[in-house]
């Protein structure tokens, strides 16, 4: 919380204003959500929980042009928006459904679908969800067997789309 007290000097002098802050109760504190407890929900339902997300960004590259009669300064527009792959991993499990969502993908049969990422708290209730319509599996990659190692065999799906919203 930022407090502000004023001190004027003694005689005809300027005001000085100094800031402090204090530090905030504890029942205002408002922890940040931890990024590891997370899955993906398809039209409505809960499909998969993932170990991690990326591309939950949007962005609009300038378009500079100059007119003839223009000073020597380039102009600049916005352009169209654009919105990143949504690239996700997971370990891989029994569970082929994704794997069939991809394969139609592949076979030319592209089902688009509207789906959520859902970050949950440690009790399992939403905190944070991010929304994107009109989306379909654009790349699907297997895990790096190893027969010397000890990690999990992981898959990542990427999923394009047409929109993203936090809500």
């Amino acid at each position: 919380m930022l407090t502000r007290r004023s001190i004027i000097a003694m005689g005809a002098g300027p005001t000085l204003t100094l800031f402090s802050f204090a530090a905030p109760k504890a029942r205002d504190r408002r922890d940040p959500y931890r990024a590891y407890p997370f899955l993906l929900e398809l039209e409505g339902i809960a499909r998969a929980v993932f170990m991690e997300c990326s591309g939950l960004d949007v962005g609009s590259p300038s378009i500079e042009y100059r007119q003839g009669s223009d000073p020597t300064t380039v102009r600049k527009l916005p352009g169209l928006w654009k919105y990143s792959y949504i690239s996700l991993k997971r370990g891989i499990t029994d569970d082929a459904e994704l794997w069939q969502w991809c394969k139609g993908a592949i076979d030319g049969r592209v089902e688009r679908k509207n789906g959520s990422i859902i970050v949950r708290d440690g009790n399992g209730a939403t905190k944070a969800r991010w929304n994107f319509r009109e989306g379909w599996p654009t790349n699907w990659t297997g895990p790096t067997l190893n027969s010397t190692g000890n990690e999990v065999a992981i898959e990542t799906l990427d999923i394009a789309h047409e929109g993203l919203e936090k809500g």
